[in-house]
């Protein structure tokens, strides 16, 4: 655990700015994004911007919960959660998927689609929040951040009971032995273009669950 530990927050729409600041930073370099996003194309870092806005005005439109870490009022991690009861309602929206369109391009929201179905074809039957965007900012990873969040996150999604666990996607080879320290279980690896997309699920333990009702 990081000597100083991070205040932990829930988030809402008001840190909206702050939040696209910290995902465009944690994922313009992540090799899923890279090819969903064309990084060999002019005009990468705008799109990458543009996916993040769209995300982060989708959640908090919805109403979505997403948990931070603020160290010296500086946002740097945070989760974004999917409830069961509403894992897919953002990819299912038509607005969205124009307002995509209208600033990524046919191709690169086709690509977009077409990964978020090939994980969902990867899930197991069952109740569980999902975590669609989950970083720590890179000045601040390698200093446990990463654990300080996965336990906030932990404790809040246990208050759900009907939630068996939390499944995250990653297709970074560099966080791979992370999640696997951390208790992660592999549910399958998809391909998505030349990135192979581990598909990872984590029990929620019944302590907490006990603890919270």
């Amino acid at each position: 655990m990081p000597t100083c530990l991070a205040e932990v927050r829930l988030l809402d729409g008001t840190f909206s700015r702050e939040a696209r600041s910290l995902l465009y930073h944690a994922y313009r370099h992540d090799p899923t994004f890279a090819y969903l996003f064309e990084s060999e194309r002019g005009g990468y870092d705008q799109r990458v911007r543009a996916v993040v806005r769209e995300l982060v005005q989708q959640h908090f439109g919805e109403d979505l919960p997403a948990i931070g870490l603020l160290h010296d009022d500086r946002l740097i991690g945070m989760a974004m959660i999917q409830p069961p009861q509403q894992r897919f309602a953002l990819y299912e929206s038509w607005a969205w998927r124009m307002r995509m369109l209208l600033t990524i391009g046919f191709r690169c929201t086709k690509r977009y689609l077409d990964y978020q179905a090939a994980v969902r074809n990867c899930l197991p039957v069952g109740s569980y929040h999902m975590l669609p965007l989950l970083c720590v900012h890179p000045e601040f990873q390698g200093q446990g951040y990463g654990e300080q969040l996965l336990e906030a996150l932990y404790g809040w999604c246990a208050e759900d009971a009907s939630s068996s666990g939390v499944v995250v996607d990653t297709g970074n080879p560099h966080y791979l032995d992370f999640y696997r320290r951390q208790g992660y279980q592999l549910l399958g690896e998809v391909a998505i273009g030349p990135i192979i997309e581990h598909v990872f699920y984590h029990p929620i333990d019944t302590h907490l669950q006990a603890a919270t009702a």
